[in-house]
């Protein structure tokens, strides 16, 4: 068969999006049976069940027992908001940008809360800064895994444990899917959209010791918004990291995230869900290695994502076009895949270079990974037979 001819064999699931992400294998509606629809979250039944969220997530992730963690509103980002709003200005702050993400917590801080005591630390997509620049004698605030450039930090080494400031880390395409250095990290955040393939509009929020204390002895200068507010009278509200909630969960989307860790714990826990991601990375490294125009935006592999997977086009003629032809034609690959129903969601970020973005978190099964890199190649084959007339 050469790559101008259509494959035989299709994925039996479609969806490669970086969020919302795959449900897991053999999720159907049928999981969602027994969510307590129309009844109170605050009742006894509906708290219940905020709280096996809570504690399914802290034992298949291994947080610390003197961690808290809370649901909040609005996803990663509105947990994200909550840490800089809440915790920032007591001291200046260090800020890793490699990506859309990253630059957005650099805006917020700098241009929000107009922070003046501010370094960032930035890198080119598919490149991670210099670490060794980072000062913990002040807050620290980065991206644990890329999700736009599918660059993650390697492991939590270069931060220390007796560090002075307060380490944040918006870790929404990590957890699930990579060892998290929790001793290491004061906040970490993430949403149920991603790895464990949950439905959108919630957030995740842990809490160190350390950001406790913070909470308690320091004002921000700013007034803050109900839905950020996490202390009253000087004292944490406890209640939010015991499933009270601040606002109105979606007892659908509470029961499916609960099926989603039972599932996890059902493939061994957090091994089996890293393992899963590792597999479906390996199983495009070996694809990518023998090809002769897909690449890595990450060059290096120490620091490569196994879930917001990033690739570029390399081929000579791609190098020449121009760069409303290079975004034309890499979304033309996506849309020639999602036409076909063979993979639906895949062109890379509006920010990133032009290319392709594969999730290979672990609700992705690899034999889908692999049954997409044909369909990859011809896709790829009936873009080049368009554009390579244009250099």
């Amino acid at each position: 068969m050469t790559v101008s001819q259509r494959p035989a064999v299709r994925p039996n699931n479609s969806h490669f999006s970086s969020g919302p992400c795959a449900k897991r294998p053999g999720w159907s509606v049928q999981a969602l049976a027994d969510a307590a629809i129309g009844r109170s979250h605050r009742a006894k039944l509906g708290k219940s069940k905020l709280g096996e969220v809570l504690d399914r997530s802290r034992a298949i992730l291994g947080i610390p027992d003197d961690y808290l963690i809370g649901i909040v509103p609005a996803s990663d980002t509105g947990a994200v908001e909550m840490a800089l709003w809440s915790l920032l200005g007591e001291r200046g702050v260090d800020i890793l940008a490699w990506e859309s993400f990253g630059d957005g917590w650099v805006t917020d801080v700098t241009k929000q809360l107009k922070l003046s005591d501010v370094r960032s630390f930035k890198a080119g997509y598919g490149q991670l800064p210099d670490l060794s620049q980072v000062d913990f004698d002040r807050d620290v605030v980065f991206t644990w895994n890329g999700t736009t450039s599918g660059v993650r930090v390697p492991n939590g080494d270069w931060i220390p444990d007796n560090r002075k400031g307060l380490v944040i880390a918006d870790a929404t395409s990590a957890v699930f899917a990579m060892d998290i250095a929790w001793k290491k990290t004061d906040v970490v955040t993430w949403s149920w959209q991603k790895v464990l393939g949950g439905e959108a509009a919630h957030g995740m929020l842990v809490l160190s010791p350390r950001a406790v204390a913070r909470l308690e002895s320091y004002k921000p200068a700013w007034p803050l918004p109900k839905i950020f507010r996490m202390t009253k009278g000087g004292k944490l509200i406890d209640g939010i990291f015991k499933g009270d909630t601040i606002n109105t969960p979606s007892m659908l989307a509470v029961e499916d995230q609960i099926d989603a860790l039972r599932w996890a714990e059902k493939i061994g826990g957090l091994k089996g869900l890293i393992a899963r991601s590792e597999a479906n990375l390996a199983a495009l490294t070996a694809w990518v290695e023998k090809s002769s125009w897909a690449a890595f935006l990450a060059e290096d592999a120490k620091i490569r994502s196994c879930t917001s997977i990033c690739l570029i086009i390399k081929a000579p003629f791609f190098g020449k076009l121009s760069d409303e032809d290079k975004t034309a034609a890499a979304k033309k690959i996506a849309s020639l895949l999602d036409k076909e129903g063979i993979a639906n969601d895949i062109g890379s970020y509006r920010d990133a270079p032009a290319g392709l973005r594969i999730w290979g978190g672990a609700t992705v099964e690899t034999s889908d990974i692999e049954k997409l890199t044909p369909w990859l190649d011809w896709a790829f084959a009936q873009v080049e037979a368009e554009f390579a007339s244009k250099v």
